[in-house]
This record gives structure tokens, C-alpha cells and sequence, in this order.
């Protein structure tokens, strides 16, 4: 009576609306007087029902776990749930283990994730049941934190621990679960003579290939003769170095689509610009470009870490390859003259830059 059950068999779990209330008189009407049914105008949304179950194949909860306050005194009330069955991914990884997203040429988006234990068998083996036993255990901010990592990018790693999480339920063993769908790459068509403007938001650009000039004969053709759209081999080999240049690790860009930024590939051709791009929170790039260059990728938003090495640096595994995992060890790689065997310089940049020697 008081379970909910939710289940796709096929497919993760998408809640459309999930109230407790009363709208109908017909349904849970047994041995209930009129006077308790007659209110059909009784709604409480009920938003942690999606916060819970969004991303699951499955999902039980006891509705009197909820906490819900009465919408409607003197009405017999109950909850109904609706939901659809979409296309998704699931990793479940057991404490302390790392969680791996991978959607190869694609990128993440996150549907929902969990740091805590919601039944008492998954990752159970070997443990005694006095630490499975708390199955309501979720690490408010989860979802937040996984989204952060991954969403945007091709590939990302969590580790499932307290300290990335914080402990939800003291002394239960907890385990993270993760759903997310992979996307194709957003991508902006602008047509020759037009400016392309590419905008992220509270993220930062991350561009993935770029081509100014013509590889299929529909795409800014309207109003245009088969003469000026039928050459589709058309590549101006510069176009993704100069979109890099002028977006990569920037919230926002403006690039024209011009002869005068990408020289004329295909003269008697209408051209455009297209580009293949995602927004991420930020980047952590860091590796040998050549022998005697460092390249860095928007370590954070607007701050650049420009390092001189010969990549042979004593306390980078021989490789010269500095890496920063959180602000703590930026702020020390930002006051520190000299660390991992490279000279640093502290610079605020939203650019991305090579440097030599």
C-alpha cells in the first residue's frame, strides 16, 4: 500500500510529473465516503519522486518516507507518478572504486546520479548486513558534482568516495550510480557573410573540428544557383586553427564566416562555416606539445598556467607533465616559482597558448 514502484524494461526511468493530492474521484475510491473523495482539486507536486528515480530502470521508495505535508485535509489522497522509458547508459561502481563514462566521438550529458545505497545487495558481497542495512541514503549534491566533471566532454572519471561526495549515511557501505545518454556534438552552421556566434553559458568552449567552405550541396543553398553550392570538397585547411584560436576555453566567441578570416578555398563556391564544439565547466590539459613546448588548455576559467620546460622534469615521471587535480593545488602551483622541474609564470588569460623556449 505504501511502496511505489517504478519500472522500465527497456530503457531508464524519465519522470513527467509525480503529485500527491487528489483529481480524480474514480481512483483508491473503495470504502471511502463522498465527502472524502469529492475534492478533485488537490495537488502537491512531489519533485524528489524525480530526483530519486530519473535514470533508473528501476525504483521502489515507501511513499511515507517522502515527508509530504497533507495538501488537503479531510481528502483521501494518493500518489500518482507518470513517466516514460527513454535511451540511456547506467554504471554502478561499489565505494572507493572509480566510475569511467565514455561515449567515444559523442559527448556526456548527465540524466541523474547517486553517491549512497538505496537497496541492500548492490556491492553487498562479502559485507555484513549491519552496513547495508540503511537503504535511503543519498549524498545531497551528487548530481551536481557528476554533471560538473563530465557533461561536455567525450570521456570522464568519478571516483566514488566520501571525500569527492561527502559521507551521507555514516557507517553504510555506499556506491555510486551514474546515468547519463551520449550526444552528437553541438554544431553551428553559418552561412558565408554571416558572423557564427557560439555561446556556453557558465561553461567554457571546447571546439572539435571546424570547416569553412562547402561539403554537402543543401546546407545554406536557398536562393542560391547549383552552380554555387555543387562543389561539396571544399576545406580551407586553417578554418579550425583560427576558430581555436578565437574561442577555445572562452563562455562566448563571435567568428565570421569570411574570405578575409579563412582565405578562398573554393573560389565561385558559397561557402560556409561550420563547427563541432561542446561547453565544459573547464578543462585540465596538460601535455608535451614538442620537445621544448608546453600547451595548456584553460586550466580554469581565465587562469593560464604558461610553463618552461624541456619536458624532462625530475618530479614529472621524466615527461615534464604538470597536472592540477583541485584549487587547492592550483593556488600552490600559482605561488610556487618553481614546481615539477618547470619554471612557472602567473598569468589571467581566457587565450590558450603554445610557448617556447
Amino acid at each position: 500500500r505504501f511502496v511505489q514502484h517504478l519500472s522500465c524494461d527497456t530503457g531508464l526511468i524519465n519522470v513527467m510529473s509525480a503529485i500527491y493530492g487528489r483529481t480524480d474521484k474514480r481512483i483508491c475510491t473503495t470504502g471511502r465516503p463522498f465527502s472524502e473523495i469529492q475534492n478533485t482539486a488537490c495537488v502537491l507536486k512531489i519533485p524528489i519522486i524525480s530526483a530519486r528515480c530519473n535514470g533508473l530502470r528501476q525504483c521502489e521508495f515507501k511513499t511515507d518516507t517522502l515527508g509530504s505535508p497533507d495538501p488537503c485535509n479531510g481528502t483521501d489522497k494518493y500518489y500518482n507518478t507518470t513517466y516514460n522509458c527513454i535511451k540511456g547508459h547506467v554504471s554502478v561502481t561499489c565505494e572507493d572504486g572509480y566510475s569511467t563514462l565514455d561515449c567515444g566521438n559523442d559527448v556526456i550529458q548527465i540524466i541523474n546520479a547517486n553517491y549512497g545505497r538505496t537497496d541492500s545487495t548492490t556491492c553487498s558481497h562479502g559485507l555484513p548486513d549491519t552496513i547495508l542495512a540503511d537503504t535511503n541514503c543519498y549524498a545531497s549534491g551528487t548530481l551536481s558534482i557528476v554533471a560538473t566533471k563530465c557533461n561536455g566532454k567525450s570521456s570522464c572519471t568519478v571516483q566514488a568516495s566520501n571525500t569527492t561526495f561527502k559521507d551521507p549515511c555514516f557507517g553504510t557501505s555506499k556506491y555510486l550510480t551514474v546515468s547519463h545518454h551520449c550526444l552528437p556534438h553541438p554544431t553551428s552552421v553559418t552561412c558565408e557573410g554571416d558572423n557564427a556566434v557560439l555561446t556556453c553559458g557558465a561553461g567554457v568552449l571546447n571546439i572539435h573540428n571546424a570547416n569553412y567552405g562547402r561539403t554537402d550541396s543543401t546546407a545554406c543553398s536557398t536562393g542560391r544557383p547549383s552552380s554555387q553550392t555543387s562543389k561539396t570538397d571544399c576545406y580551407a585547411t586553417n578554418t579550425l586553427t583560427e576558430v581555436t584560436n578565437r574561442c577555445e576555453g572562452k563562455s562566448s566567441c563571435v567568428v565570421p564566416a569570411t574570405n578575409s578570416v579563412f582565405s578562398d578555398p573554393c573560389y565561385g563556391t558559397y561557402k560556409y562555416l561550420s563547427i563541432k564544439y561542446s561547453c565544459v565547466v573547464h578543462s585540465e590539459f596538460l601535455f608535451c606539445h614538442h620537445p621544448f613546448i608546453l600547451f595548456t588548455k584553460c586550466l580554469k576559467p581565465h587562469i593560464h598556467l604558461f610553463i618552461y620546460t624541456n619536458c624532462n622534469g625530475p618530479s614529472a615521471a621524466g615527461r615534464g607533465v604538470a597536472r592540477t587535480d583541485s584549487l587547492g593545488s592550483d593556488r600552490r602551483l600559482l605561488t610556487d616559482t618553481y614546481h615539477m622541474g618547470a619554471h612557472i609564470q602567473r598569468k589571467r588569460s581566457t587565450q590558450t597558448r603554445a610557448l617556447t623556449l
